[in-house]
């Protein structure tokens, strides 16, 4: 069939779905495989106290490249931005193998933040521009089941490095898969006669407001170290500000914007389904973040299998697209608020039952966390759709997932709070890692009330 997969996997047409495959894995396996090492990496090099900086970092660097993926493209051709990015990916990867100590692991996250986040948005501008629009259903839904398979070979490669006792070898692994990017787009892969030229745009660098972004997420995140109630309170207010001014320098670029108007409004409009978004986001990054640390110290648990209770997030969140997949649209309300009382359950449950066991509760609680996100993520983009501005469409489709990776940073910095508060910053042990077991949760439930009350307008609207 000249329009099925038959015709999608001939010569044409797989080696730009390759291409666009190993961007996209590159980046989605990232998360669950440092989550997976992260015990093992404090314990070589120390800096327990900023493990949620190498998430928050990451998360910021991925905002900036994925938003600026379109300007980058207009300067240089998505050849050389494909590329650069791929670099960019390799040498962070080869600066946190060699880190010395925590700092320099920083240094490395968010470089590889730019690398990963650049590659995704780059790879999702090659899927449109490689392909003829007949293909792209087939695309996105092979996208779609990379994800999920990064899902479960993420922990595996991380908990292989771990129990090998050699932690620094996993970033080895993704810097020579990187640099083979780098060289394939360089020098091989001709992506100039491929792809489908698209109309001309002026696009502008919204590079004050990224600024903007990127120094919110770190004061925030820098309230966690040497907690006091002065300092950390004078950092939170000026992270908070400087997320302010994004959202005041955004609100202010007319036709260049962002985001839709009222984003941070949960009150109604497309605020809040933003709002819905990023609130649950930072509301249940805590089990990435601070998940495997503590587990392996509580329960005594091999780096490998808290690899995959992650994993049985994105498996929930898989198996539960896929089972609501083809519900009519007269049910969307009811599944978003569905899958949204799910996940407060689960952040519930997590708080439960992580410090204080059942063991064997935290994996169902982990499928109930990626159910809910899978229940709802589909009908929320499809409900949003239908009460937006048609001008204002577009800009929501990227916005969804911006604020949804804003949300993992704030949320990472501030459990590096809650986590440090808890006792982490003195130093690894059992009694800090069942007080931040329970802290590290209950951090994100007023979170998930706004959040709640967000989806509760969102879809009386």
């Amino acid at each position: 069939m000249e329009t099925g997969w038959r015709r999608l996997f001939t010569r044409e047409h797989a080696v730009n779905l390759a291409l666009v495959s190993l961007g996209v894995w590159l980046h989605a396996a990232d998360s669950l495989v440092v989550s997976t090492l992260m015990p093992s990496i404090v314990n070589d090099i120390g800096g327990v106290e900023y493990i949620a900086w190498t998430f928050a970092l990451y998360e910021v660097g991925s905002i900036i490249a994925g938003v600026g993926g379109v300007y980058f493209v207009s300067k240089g051709g998505l050849r050389f931005a494909m590329a650069f990015t791929a670099l960019v990916y390799m040498v962070g990867c080869i600066i946190s193998a060699l880190a010395p100590e925590m700092a320099a692991m920083l240094v490395g996250r968010l470089i590889q933040g730019f690398g990963g986040g650049g590659l995704v948005a780059l790879s999702f501008i090659a899927m449109r521009r490689l392909f003829p629009a007949k293909f792209l259903p087939q695309v996105v839904a092979t996208i779609s089941a990379l994800w999920g398979i990064s899902a479960f070979f993420g922990p595996l490669i991380g908990g292989i490095f771990a129990e090998l006792e050699f932690w620094r070898g996993a970033f080895w692994f993704f810097a020579v898969q990187a640099a083979g990017l780098t060289l394939w787009i360089g020098f091989a892969f001709n992506i100039k006669k491929k792809e489908q030229k698209p109309a001309e745009v002026k696009v502008y660098f919204p590079g004050l407001r990224l600024i903007s972004i990127g120094l919110g997420v770190s004061a925030i995140a820098s309230a966690g170290i040497d907690v006091s109630a002065f300092r950390s309170s004078v950092f939170i207010l000026a992270g908070i500000l400087f997320l302010m001014a994004f959202a005041w320098l955004d609100a202010r670029s007319d036709e260049n914007r962002l985001l839709p108007l009222r984003p941070f409004d949960p009150r109604g409009g497309l605020g809040s389904p933003l709002m819905m978004v990023m609130c649950f986001a930072i509301a249940t990054i805590a089990i990435s973040t601070f998940g495997p640390l503590i587990m392996t110290i509580i329960y005594g648990i091999s780096a490998l299998n808290a690899g995959y209770i992650l994993a049985m997030s994105s498996i929930g969140w898989s198996v539960a697209a896929v089972t609501v997949a083809n519900v009519s649209e007269k049910h969307d309300r009811q599944l978003i608020m569905s899958g949204m009382i799910i996940l407060t359950i689960s952040i519930i449950g997590f708080m439960i039952v992580v410090p204080g066991g059942p063991f064997w509760l935290i994996p169902v609680f982990a499928v109930l966390e990626g159910a809910g996100f899978g229940v709802a993520w589909t009908f929320i983009m499809r409900r949003a759709e239908a009460i937006s501005a048609p001008q204002e469409r577009e800009r929501l489709a990227g916005a969804l997932p911006t604020l949804h990776r804003l949300g993992y940073a704030v949320g990472a910095a501030i459990i590096g709070i809650a986590a440090n508060s808890s006792g982490f910053s003195e130093g690894v042990s059992l009694e800090a890692a069942k007080s931040a077991g329970f802290w590290v949760f209950a951090a994100g439930l007023p979170f998930a009330a706004i959040g709640l009350f967000a989806a509760w307008r969102f879809v009386r609207q």
